[in-house]
C-alpha cells in the first residue's frame, strides 16, 4: 500500500512538472525569472505542497528550474534537458548568434561524415536514403513540416559513415536546427531540394570528395542566407528606433 502510495506521488507529481512547463511558457516566463512561492504553486494547481516540491525537483534534475537557497525558484531553462540537450534554449538572448555557431559546428562536421558515408554506405543504406531524399523533397514542395524528415535524412547520411559516435552526434546537434528554421522558413526550398539531391547522388556513386564538397555546399548556402537575414533584421530595427527618436 505504502509503495503504491507513493508511485501514485510519483505520477502526479510528474503531471505537475507537465503544468510548470505550461505555466512558464503561457505566461511567459523567460530564463531568470522567479517561480511562484510553493504555496503559490500548491493554491494554483490545486495539490498538496509535497507534490510541487516533487515536481519542482524533477524540473531541477531536467535543467529547466534552479533552486536558490532563501531566494526562490528561478527558471534556468525553457526546454527540458532530453527535449533540448545542447541547452540552446537557455542561450537564446541573440538567436542569430546562436544560430551562426551551429552552423560552425555543423561545417566541421558534417562535410566529412557524407564523405566517409560515400565510402562505407550499402546499396541497402543507398536505398534508404533515396527515400529519404524524395520523402524531404515532397513535403518542401507541398509546403508542408520537413524538419523531421530532413533530421532523418541527415542522421541516415550519419549511420551511411558508419561511424557510431556520429550516428548519436547528428540528431542532437540537429535538434538546434528548429532556431534556425524560425528564421529562415522556406526560402532555400530551391537549394535545399538541389544540394539533397546531389548529396544523395554523390553517396550513391561512392564519389567521397563529392559528397563532402555537395554538404559543403548546402550548409553555405544556409549560413549565407542566415548573415543576409540578419543583417535586415538589424537594419529593420536600426529603421524602428529612428522612427521613435
Amino acid at each position: 500500500m505504502e509503495t503504491k502510495k507513493k508511485d501514485d506521488r510519483k505520477l502526479l507529481g510528474s503531471q505537475i512538472e507537465d503544468r510548470i512547463l505550461e505555466y512558464i511558457k503561457e505566461k511567459p516566463l523567460e530564463v531568470g525569472d522567479r517561480l511562484p512561492n510553493e504555496f503559490e504553486l500548491a493554491e494554483m494547481f490545486e495539490v498538496g505542497r509535497s507534490t510541487i516540491r516533487e515536481a519542482v525537483k524533477g524540473l531541477v534534475t531536467k535543467g529547466v528550474l534552479q533552486v536558490r537557497r532563501g531566494a526562490g525558484t528561478y527558471v534556468s531553462s525553457l526546454t527540458p534537458a532530453e527535449d533540448d540537450p545542447l541547452r540552446l534554449n537557455a542561450k537564446l538572448h541573440d538567436r542569430f548568434k546562436l544560430a551562426l555557431d551551429l552552423f560552425d559546428v555543423r561545417l566541421i562536421l558534417e562535410p566529412e561524415i557524407a564523405s566517409k558515408a560515400a565510402v562505407y554506405a550499402t546499396d541497402d543504406d543507398i536505398v534508404t536514403l533515396k527515400r529519404l531524399c524524395k520523402e524531404t523533397e515532397e513535403l518542401y514542395l507541398a509546403d508542408k513540416d520537413h524538419m523531421p524528415k530532413d533530421i532523418e535524412f541527415h542522421t541516415w547520411i550519419a549511420r551511411c559513415s558508419k561511424n557510431q559516435v556520429m550516428e548519436s552526434l547528428i540528431p542532437i546537434i540537429n535538434s538546434g536546427i528548429n532556431t534556425f528554421v524560425n528564421l529562415t522558413r522556406r526560402s532555400l526550398r530551391t537549394e535545399t531540394i538541389t544540394t539533397h539531391r546531389a548529396i544523395t547522388e554523390a553517396i550513391a556513386n561512392h564519389d567521397s570528395t563529392g559528397a563532402r564538397c555537395a554538404m559543403v555546399m548546402h550548409l553555405t548556402y544556409n549560413r549565407q542566407e542566415l548573415l543576409r537575414r540578419r543583417t535586415a533584421y538589424k537594419a529593420q530595427g536600426e529603421t524602428k528606433e529612428e522612427k521613435e527618436q
